[in-house]
C-alpha cells in the first residue's frame, strides 16, 4: 500500500491498549514475573481484573433511565434562555 493510501484512511475510532495500566496491574497488584504477564493474552489480563475487582456494572436499564430522567429533568427551554 503507497504511503498516501495509508493516510487517506479514517483512523481506528479505537482507543490504543492501555499498556502501562496493564502493566501496572499485572506486575504489581497481581505481581506477576514479567514473562508470566507477557504470556497472558489480553483477554486472560481481564478476567484477572474481574477476578480482583469484580465484574463491572452494565448499562442501566430502561427503567432506571426512566427513574433518572423523572427524578433529574433537563430544563425547559424557556429555563435555558435566562
Amino acid at each position: 500500500m503507497a504511503k498516501s493510501d495509508a493516510a487517506a484512511r479514517p483512523s481506528s475510532p479505537r482507543a490504543p491498549f492501555p499498556f502501562s495500566r496493564a502493566m501496572a496491574f499485572g506486575l504489581g497488584v497481581l505481581r506477576l514475573a514479567p514473562r508470566d504477564f507477557w504470556s497472558m493474552t489480553p483477554r486472560e489480563l481481564f478476567h484477572a481484573t474481574e477476578g480482583v475487582y469484580g465484574r463491572a456494572a452494565g448499562p442501566p436499564s430502561r427503567a432506571i433511565l426512566d427513574a433518572m430522567m423523572r427524578d433529574f429533568p433537563d430544563r425547559s427551554r424557556d429555563e435555558q434562555r435566562q
